[in-house]
């Protein structure tokens, strides 16, 4: 977590000295749910909320943070990554992801992650050494499709699935392979983002997503 945040103090320094130009933006947002790759981290309610450092070579740097149920505190990333486009319809996005759990930091891991998007559908994967808990080495890739409904509505897909190579504690905490999936159905309403979501999960855990519904209000700064 230092290094991430060094990697974010100096960022914006750089900014500063050299005169590059930066665009600064943040979002809130309360949801009825917090699921992460379809496991529960709140319980119920969650308060989130995060500010953006997009530089003009691509190169951007953030922090994010979420109330949960867990942990004796809230979750608290960092990230920093670089993304532009290949093609007129290509584009691509790679980064360092820190999460941050201040309340337990023997909870906290690291993830490196990459993504293709070719209009409209998006195919990424994040991987970490040491996932959650110290429960080993994971794989997670997903792939996402989103399109428009009309003037103020529009319908997200998503498919991931998370796996463990040859470690006996993620296979006993979460099973070898999970996926999971969603359907969120979002609009607009006086500048306020609002999302439905449909979520679901092949765990059989008692935090794993099993048919659940969630609604999320969000705002951007």
């Amino acid at each position: 977590m230092k290094t991430m945040k060094t990697a974010v103090l100096a960022a914006t320094m750089m900014t500063a000295a050299t005169g590059m130009s930066a665009e600064i933006s943040g979002n809130v947002a309360l949801g009825s749910e917090y699921f992460f790759r379809g496991v529960d981290q709140a319980g119920g309610e969650a308060l989130s909320g995060g500010f953006d450092v997009n530089f003009e070579n691509g190169i951007y740097v953030g922090t994010w943070a979420s109330s949960i149920d867990f942990s004796n505190g809230p979750e608290l990333d960092y990230y920093v990554g670089y993304g532009g486009d290949l093609t007129e319809t290509v584009s691509f996005d790679v980064g360092y992801l820190f999460y941050g759990y201040p309340g337990d930091s023997t909870l906290d891991f690291e993830e490196l992650y990459g993504s293709l998007s070719f209009g409209d559908a998006t195919v990424g994967f994040n991987f970490s050494d040491d996932y959650f808990a110290s429960s080993g080495e994971t794989t997670y890739v997903y792939v996402d499709y989103g399109f428009s409904l009309g003037e103020n509505w529009s319908l997200g897909l998503h498919y991931g699935t998370i796996s463990a190579d040859d470690d006996v504690a993620y296979d006993e905490v979460f099973g070898d392979t999970v996926d999971d999936y969603s359907i969120s159905l979002s609009t607009e309403v006086s500048g306020v983002g609002v999302d439905f979501s449909f979520i679901d999960s092949s765990g059989s855990g008692a935090l794993d997503a099993d048919a659940e519904f969630a609604i999320t209000i969000s705002k951007s700064l």
